[in-house]
């Protein structure tokens, strides 16, 4: 356990002991594809729900699809790393008579694995309140839910990586562009400030399978110079890292716009 006067010195709390966090969600447009990787906490959930969550900032998904020349009709796939709902809430939205749901992205095939699916549709107790039926059945029900069977090929360029530490087999993607190979590194690195090997969140349902899948990943991160793709990180889109005496560390935090 890592304590409040050293973590928070990465992301520093407020009065009533909450951290600002990102929601990020990635765009990548290849050929007749355009794959969407996460689409964030949606707005169907009721106000009760939304209002212990605090909020924030200008930016949408669809007002940033929008300014990138793009609609959510214009997705053909949606990868969801997992199904907890900071992560799959935009997947599915109510219709024009708030009667039922359907997909925010009629167009899409959406994709998570067995594994996960099963994981999320029969919770264990601690997670239960994170996987809402409300942001998975609908998927199924609407016939666009998809199963992804292996590690490599996803799509062209397109890896994941599977770990079980956060979640039951959570998707990390690896996407290559030109000589480049950037992760989506989800909730397996969710700041820069958890790059230290202890820095682990106290959401993470196997924290010790979470220590030697991330301590696995820092390193080779750092050896093949991984642009990591920081999802919640408040201050930072993206970072790389290197190796020091005391292990793993941050070198250098950017925007993605800067090095494609």
């Amino acid at each position: 356990v890592v304590p409040k006067v050293l973590w928070s010195r990465t992301n520093p709390a407020d009065e009533n002991n909450l951290c600002p966090w990102a929601m990020r969600s990635l765009l990548i447009e290849d050929g007749d594809r355009l794959i969407l990787i996460d689409n964030g906490i949606g707005d169907k959930q009721d106000d009760k729900f939304l209002k212990h969550y605090y909020l924030h900032g200008d930016v949408n998904l669809h007002s940033s699809l929008l300014k990138h020349g793009f609609s959510a009709d214009d997705v053909t796939d949606v990868f969801l790393t997992h199904l907890h709902f900071d992560h799959c809430g935009g997947s599915v939205k109510w219709n024009k008579d708030k009667t039922g749901f359907e997909m925010a992205f009629k167009n899409a095939k959406y994709w998570t694995n067995k594994d996960h699916w099963k994981w999320a549709t029969d919770p264990n107790d601690r997670e239960k309140a994170s996987f809402l039926k409300d942001n998975i059945i609908p998927i199924q029900e609407s016939g666009h839910l998809n199963f992804v069977e292996n590690e490599k090929n996803i799509f062209n360029d397109f890896d994941a990586l599977f770990v079980n530490g956060h979640t039951e087999a959570q998707m990390i993607p690896h996407i290559t562009y030109k000589d480049k190979t950037i992760v989506f590194a989800a909730d397996l690195l969710p700041s820069s400030g958890h790059i230290p090997l202890p820095y682990v969140m106290g959401y993470d349902t196997k924290p010790l399978v979470t220590l030697t899948e991330k301590e696995k990943f820092l390193n080779e991160a750092a050896e093949r110079e991984y642009i990591i793709f920081l999802q919640h990180d408040n201050y930072s889109e993206c970072c790389s890292l290197q190796k020091t005496e005391k292990g793993i560390r941050l070198k250098d935090t950017f925007s993605l716009s800067e090095i494609l």
